[in-house]
């Protein structure tokens, strides 16, 4: 698979966009004044425990407290002591925190202050979901600070290779006074020893800024924030897969090059800066497919289309065969199983690129044979293997019914770049011009005591008072009656659609 990173950066935003093979896979943003704080590391002070659901509400600085369960606390007064002291445990214990019968009345009091990490970003109404074993991630390693453990990963399965990881980090721990733990991840199988030498420097270091950034600060505040969106993104998923990345900012640029240099430098010459005038998202027709990722519709090649309804519940995502009426000579089952194929791969695209979790309804075209509906089931799983974020799909129904389950890590692009309908709150539907006409008598007649005959003024909504000279001129007929005179209708282009506003002259 073929793959471009296409980075569009200014002052007040950086938008990433992944392809793959010529298609937007991924849509990634990060504005300045609303920069996610996943990764970021907080000293907290706790301002509520709640023995009854095992957890508790930590102020980091946030509009509203993260959200910490027991099984992600280790007792934070110890570990304070203990990086004070600069002690550490043997390299192969085990992680500490794993305290299955512990309780959070007997871990956490309200007012104590704790290290703790954002895993989950702020959605909606709720706070950041948080978590007191800090990891911060490497090109080749996790360091993992509040916990003293050597961890190498499964899929690095030859032993003399696991050893000789093991025995590197060993190496630099004795000579350079390193505490915490490491997680070696796969990425670090067969590299030499300086690229790994490298991620321990950088981290030694870096952890040695965040200690003393946690003594000159009160709680609650930031004592470590995560890199910049480029990076994390060449840091995390930076392959040779990867033909090119084309980067419209200078300054990210130069930062991206000394990056790649240093995690890959065989891949420096795929960094590009990108310098013409016309924009960058324009240039390779990303900003195109943002729009169409914020419609409910989204049309097929072959004619059908997939419909997409996000609610606060769930995702439902419908199937259906639009224009396309197959070959001429088809069955009609391979028309349904043409469509329902080629939407399950639009599917993944488009969750992928909307970034959409949490539970997702597919409801694909019914089909009647057992086979084709099992070739449908595994095109879906065979496009959600390509997705980072982890799912989980299940056929529930003979008729097209699938339920996917998706990690949900932030907000939506939808929710990024939009905001609820002023006139609709969210709902998509507005109460018809003659719903509200009606609804204006109705009100009328419930106060036409208190005005006592006076000539009355309604302040409408222009479409509704262009509708009740027009084709709803009899309520205005019936208005006159119920008031015994005349009825002034003023359009007032600053109510809402569904307001009116009465007054005795």
């Amino acid at each position: 698979m073929n793959k471009e990173l296409i980075v569009s950066s200014t002052r007040h935003e950086t938008m990433a966009a992944i392809l793959e093979d010529d298609l937007v896979a991924e849509i990634i943003i990060e504005r300045e004044k609303k920069r996610g704080v996943v990764g970021n590391i907080y000293k907290g002070r706790v301002n509520k425990v709640l023995p009854g659901m095992q957890s508790a509400f930590v102020d980091v600085g946030l509009e509203r407290d993260g959200f910490l369960y027991v099984s992600d606390v280790i007792d934070a007064l110890e570990e304070f002591e203990r990086l004070e002291a600069g002690d550490s445990d043997d390299e192969d214990s085990s992680p500490r925190g794993d305290r299955p019968d512990a309780k959070i009345d007997e871990l956490l009091k309200a007012g104590q202050e704790i290290l703790v990490q954002v895993v989950k970003e702020p959605l909606g109404t709720k706070g950041a979901r948080i978590t007191s074993h800090v990891t911060i991630p490497g090109r080749f390693l996790v360091f993992t600070p509040t916990v003293d453990h050597i961890g190498v990963s499964r899929k690095i399965d030859a032993r003399d290779e696991r050893g000789r990881l093991r025995g590197i980090v060993r190496r630099f721990r004795d000579t350079h006074g390193f505490t915490g733990g490491v997680i070696l991840r796969t990425a670090a199988a067969r590299r030499p020893e300086e690229d790994i030498i490298g991620d321990l420097s950088y981290f030694h270091q870096l952890w040695s800024e965040t200690r003393q950034n946690m003594d000159k600060v009160r709680a609650p505040a930031v004592v470590h924030r995560e890199e910049s969106l480029v990076s994390k993104l060449l840091r995390d998923h930076l392959t040779a897969d990867f033909s090119v990345i084309r980067i419209d900012d200078r300054k990210e640029y130069q930062q991206a090059v000394r990056l790649v240099e240093r995690i890959m430098p065989s891949m420096v010459s795929r960094v590009h800066n990108y310098t013409k005038e016309f924009p960058i998202f324009e240039e390779y027709g990303i900003q195109s497919e943002i729009d169409k990722a914020l419609r409910s519709k989204v049309w097929l090649k072959s004619g059908g289309y997939i419909v997409i309804n996000p609610t606060e519940a769930l995702v439902a995502i419908d199937v259906n065969t639009g224009r396309y009426v197959g070959k001429r000579t088809g069955r009609l089952e391979d028309t349904i199983v043409k469509t329902n194929l080629e939407a399950a791969k639009e599917i993944v695209r488009q969750v992928r690129l909307r970034d959409l979790g949490g539970i997702i309804v597919l409801d694909f075209i019914d089909m009647e044979e057992r086979k084709n509906r099992q070739r449908v089931f595994q095109a879906l799983e065979q496009e959600l293997r390509k997705d980072r974020a982890p799912s989980k799909a299940i056929p529930v129904s003979e008729f097209g019914l699938i339920v996917v389950t998706r990690k949900r890590v932030k907000e939506s692009l939808e929710r990024q770049l939009t905001d609820p309908c002023p006139y609709c709150s969210g709902s998509a539907v507005i109460k018809s011009t003659a719903t509200i006409c009606y609804g204006l008598l109705v009100e009328m007649q419930k106060v036409s005591d208190e005005l006592n005959g006076q000539s009355v003024l309604i302040r409408v909504n222009p479409d509704i008072a262009r509708a009740l000279r027009e084709e709803e001129r009899e309520v205005l007929r019936e208005l006159e009656k119920v008031f015994t005179h005349p009825v002034t209708i003023k359009p007032d282009g600053q109510l809402h659609h569904e307001q009116f506003d009465v007054m005795a002259v």
